[in-house]
């Protein structure tokens, strides 16, 4: 038998790949991208997008964040399933929360009061036992009709405040949050881009899409210098 009639022969015996165990190998290997993907979104980091003017100066409409919600909560995504983790916010942190109203998205705040706090607000001024506190981080000077309060923050809840006053829809109107809605704070800004609020309405895919393509013709509307802003 001549070289060449041994090559064919032994392309005759070769086995064929057996395609259920190709099938099977890849969809393994896409479950432990899935599995990971859930597992970072769910305890480690999430991306999160500002709708609102509520906390300007510090956050702009359109500011995309990198949240971490590592010790503060872990969720099963897509679920309403979630644990409460070790760690506790602290004052003056800004928090993402489960909003206490029903159908509401996650709000993001400025956390001013801890439990067992007495607060109050007067003439825009907040005091926390009866020690007025100190807010470089607000938007604009206190408000003389702002009065809030005296109340007693109870145990296992906060109360939540916007960095821009008299545009935040928080706690003076809506009450207390309790720890378990408590989800993580913001990390990074990792892109912020200049467009109307309801861009950024959750529902509104195609303005997001238009506007994140429109980056393109005009670069000018990402404010450049925010990006890799750390809190």
């Amino acid at each position: 038998m001549s070289a060449e009639e041994t090559t064919l022969a032994l392309e005759e015996v070769k086995p064929k790949p057996d395609v259920g165990k190709i099938v099977v190998r890849e969809a393994l290997s896409w479950l432990w991208v899935i599995l990971a993907f859930l597992f970072i979104t769910g305890t480690i980091v999430q991306a999160r997008v500002i709708p609102s003017g509520s906390m300007e100066r510090t956050l702009l409409v359109g500011d995309h964040l990198l949240m971490s919600r590592f010790g503060y909560e872990a969720e099963l995504p897509m679920t309403p399933l979630h644990m409460r983790l070790w760690r506790e916010p602290h004052r003056q942190q800004i928090i993402v929360f489960r909003a206490p109203l029903p159908g509401t998205p996650d709000y993001i705040k400025r956390l001013i009061g801890m439990p067992g706090d007495e607060l109050e607000i007067r003439e825009g001024v907040v005091s926390i036992n009866g020690k007025p506190l100190r807010e470089p981080y607000r938007a604009d000077p206190p408000n003389p009709t702002d009065n809030y309060g005296p109340v007693t923050v109870p145990a296992g809840e906060y109360f939540m405040m916007g960095d821009n006053r008299d545009d935040s829809y928080d706690s003076r109107y809506w009450g207390f949050v309790p720890r378990d809605n408590i989800i993580g704070t913001p990390i990074m800004v990792y892109m912020s881009i200049d467009a109307p609020e309801d861009t950024w309405n959750p529902g509104h895919i195609r303005d997001r899409m238009l506007t994140y393509a429109s980056v393109v013709w005009h670069p000018g509307i990402v404010r450049w210098r925010r990006i890799f802003k750390l809190f």
